[in-house]
């Protein structure tokens, strides 16, 4: 009889954490327990002390030793780690399958879990109210909640004494012991929100009656081997408690060589082979318009956007899908990635294209119309400058006139006076009077005359004429692409949006964004309804943080709004968003002089490296190039070689990545340093002296604060800040948090 291979998170966590050689051994063991079997041999050891007698330990080699779960007809990879280590997860858990929701679990046992002692990151105020000895009785936050709650909300059962007595100052370090299921439901409830994802997967899964082998089949019993026990459960009660949503997320089932070599390819990248519920439902639905996913950093929009996009073009045999994004450096970390996931499935890759917006267009051009001849951004500012040179009357600084051309003329394609005169200057906060305008269009109007004669073209005029071509062969049903995934979609421009609606023509499941508002950097807000994008009804929120620690999530989020809109009225609210680990408190460090500066980061890099962070996975960010001396100092103080960003997820081993703040969008390290917060530096002084009136701050503000906090939520375990006095006012906020002052 064979068994169905199966792999569980916890074991691509531990590979993760293993040494590059460690890892090469634990796979090799992995692909031949995978080919061979699971006949015994000496390299099976049962595990005396497990609470799980399915529990075994199979030697990798001297040191290294996985845990595997063998019951009737599967084989499980749970762990891999040195001996002790492999031996002591092994003892402290087992897998059940839980008594009202069905799926099955790792649950922590209790009394094993009170023997351990287990780090807690302490809050300062708490450490002081501890040395002062003051007593501080704090209310219990499920209190209230009848124990059947509790369970639906997949709390084990040995469990729920202890979540009842949960309070704010122990509910983390709890979460850290609970299935993913329980710790997001009690997160979501302890800051004010109602885990509806947790009541609607219970009811659209209710768990099938129990039942029991008496004993191992006697022709199972030589392959199996495992203790008679009253919890033994019959194949298909097995096989559903590991197809339940909520197990999905952390049990997967490997059909072949080539699906393992995929998951255990990269194996801190779990999202290759596991989905969150919420995630997986957005994947896989039905959609009768355009539609989007938000979320705040490290959600998991992009993963979702992956998945979509292979989940098109394998549902639709024949359909050509394309997945993009707003620049050339993101679309190649996405191809990255989407090789990863797709691994040896060539036919597919086909017909799955990646690129960045302006690439596509260029290509489609090109098929269409021939080479594009665009203008370069200097080209034309030049122009504008000889033309409002040669235009008498104006008093309209060069800022001006290039963002009113960039933002309003270029952008909407205005062709003639009467649209520009009636145009809603979304983003353009400074009045004008109508024969002020008339002014400007004169020198536009010059501007678009001599690039026709030039035989240039800009971006945004090479999507316009695309977008009429596109439409038309849409609506034939010869569009080149049925299908298309946006992500970054907060910075998709008036331009790309429009020929994206023409590519998608209303047709379903055409389009899908994926985009946080609170990460805007580089397009101005504009009305998605007006260009054919309605998205009411069809937009959600992603409220699981799995990159980025609760620490550093609740002290970035300071940085941003609680709920952002669009210029269409949808609301992303931040609210109830939930990290799913714990970890250290993020550190602001103010210094005296850029040579202090220096020691700082330069000691906080030295010793992430002593606490087993490898180079690769520590980044330091700076605002602007011209901070970046300051970062490449730092890091060659500490001893490691400096490697700066290209902005497209490349990273080099046993180096330090390096770069600015623009850079950082799309990565993530274990530790991350943004230095050089500087008053005049953050909000960068240049940006604010070419401001033409005092309402246009507002926006130059708004997006400085996106890109710290973009800058912040690429860590996923230690953040440090720092800046030279007088520091950014940014980052009031984040010591605030923290309960700092700036000083």
């Amino acid at each position: 009889m064979s068994s169905t291979f199966r792999i569980a998170s916890s074991f691509t966590e531990s590979l993760g954490r293993l040494s590059a050689q460690e890892q090469g051994a634990a796979k090799q063991a992995a692909f031949d327990l995978q080919t061979q079997g699971v006949a015994p041999g000496d390299r099976f050891h049962r595990l005396d002390k497990a609470k799980d007698k399915n529990f075994w330990s199979v030697r990798v080699n001297a040191d290294l030793r996985s845990i595997v779960h063998r019951s009737e007809g599967s084989l499980l990879l749970c762990y891999v780690g040195h001996h002790d280590d492999a031996y002591r997860w092994a003892e402290s858990r087992r897998i059940e399958v839980h008594p009202m929701t069905g799926a099955a679990q790792i649950v922590e046992v209790r009394e094993v879990v009170r023997e351990i002692e287990v780090p807690r990151y302490v809050a300062p105020s708490e450490e002081r109210a501890a040395k002062a000895k003051i007593p501080r009785e704090l209310p219990r936050l499920f209190a209230g909640l009848e124990k059947d709650r509790l369970l639906a909300y997949g709390v084990p059962e040995e469990w729920i004494d202890e979540v009842a007595e949960a309070t704010e100052a122990n509910l983390l370090e709890l979460a850290d012991h609970l299935p993913a299921e329980a710790a997001e439901a009690l997160l979501e409830m302890a800051t004010g929100g109602t885990p509806a994802l947790a009541m609607k997967i219970h009811e659209e899964h209710p768990p099938l009656e129990p039942t029991y082998l008496p004993s191992p089949a006697a022709d199972l019993a030589p392959m199996f081997s495992f203790e008679t026990q009253p919890s033994t459960l019959a194949l298909p009660n097995l096989e559903s408690a590991f197809a339940h949503p909520d197990a999905q997320r952390r049990f997967r089932i490997i059909e072949d060589k080539e699906e393992l070599e995929r998951a255990l390819a990269a194996p801190w990248e779990k999202w290759i082979v596991f989905l969150h519920p919420a995630q997986r439902e957005l994947v896989e639905r039905e959609l009768n318009g355009p539609a989007r996913v938000a979320g705040s950093a490290g959600t998991g929009k992009t993963i979702v956007a992956l998945h979509r996009a292979v989940h098109l073009a394998r549902t639709h045999p024949g359909a050509r899908v394309l997945l993009a994004t707003f620049s050339a450096p993101l679309a190649r970390a996405l191809e990255e990635r989407m090789k990863r996931l797709l691994g040896n499935q060539p036919r597919l890759a086909e017909r799955l294209e990646v690129h960045s917006m302006v690439a596509i267009a260029e290509r489609l051009y090109q098929a269409n119309f021939g080479p594009p001849q665009l203008a370069t951004d200097e080209e034309v500012r030049q122009r504008i400058a000889a033309a409002a040179g040669d235009t008498p009357g104006h008093q309209f600084s060069e800022a001006f006139l290039w963002g009113e051309w960039r933002q309003v003329v270029d952008a909407w394609q205005l062709t003639s006076w009467e649209a520009y005169r009636d145009v809603a200057r979304l983003g353009r906060k400074t009045r004008l009077a109508e024969r002020h305008r008339a002014v400007l269009w004169s020198i536009f109007e010059r501007v678009r005359r001599e690039l026709a004669e030039a035989g240039k073209i800009t971006v945004p005029g090479m999507f316009e004429r695309l977008t009429e071509q596109v439409g038309k062969a849409a609506q034939l049903g010869r569009a080149p692409f049925d299908f298309a995934v946006i992500d970054e979609a907060q910075d998709i421009s008036v331009a790309e949006l429009r020929f994206l609606a023409a590519l998608g023509s209303g047709r379903p499941d055409s389009l899908f964004f994926a985009g946080d508002l609170g990460q805007r950097i580089f397009q101005v807000p504009f009305s998605w309804r007006s260009l054919g994008v309605d998205l009411r009804g069809r937009s959600q929120t992603l409220r699981v943080n799995y990159r980025t620690s609760h620490q550093i999530r609740r002290v970035a989020d300071r940085l941003l709004s609680s709920d952002v809109a669009d210029v269409d009225g949808i609301v992303e609210s931040r609210t109830g968003t939930n990290s799913v680990f714990n970890g250290p408190d993020p550190e602001v460090r103010l210094a005296k002089s850029q040579e202090e500066e220096t020691r700082f980061v330069a000691d906080w890099l030295k010793a992430c490296v002593a606490d087993g962070v490898e180079p690769h996975e520590l980044a330091v960010f700076v605002r602007s190039e011209a901070e970046l001396e300051r970062a490449r100092a730092a890091v060659r103080l500490a001893g490691l070689e400096p490697v700066t960003a290209d902005g497209g997820g490349t990273m080099r081993r046993g180096a330090v990545t390096i770069g600015t703040m623009h850079l950082a969008k799309g990565l993530e390290f274990r530790a991350v340093a943004v230095m050089a917060c500087d008053d005049e530096v953050l909000p960068l002084q240049a940006r604010i002296e070419n401001v033409v009136d005092d309402s246009d701050l507002e926006d130059v503000y708004d997006t400085e604060r996106h890109l710290l906090y973009v800058s912040c939520t690429r860590a996923r375990d230690r953040l440090l800040v720092t800046g030279v006095k007088p520091a950014s006012e940014f980052l009031e906020d984040l010591r605030g948090v923290l309960g700092q002052t700036v000083n």
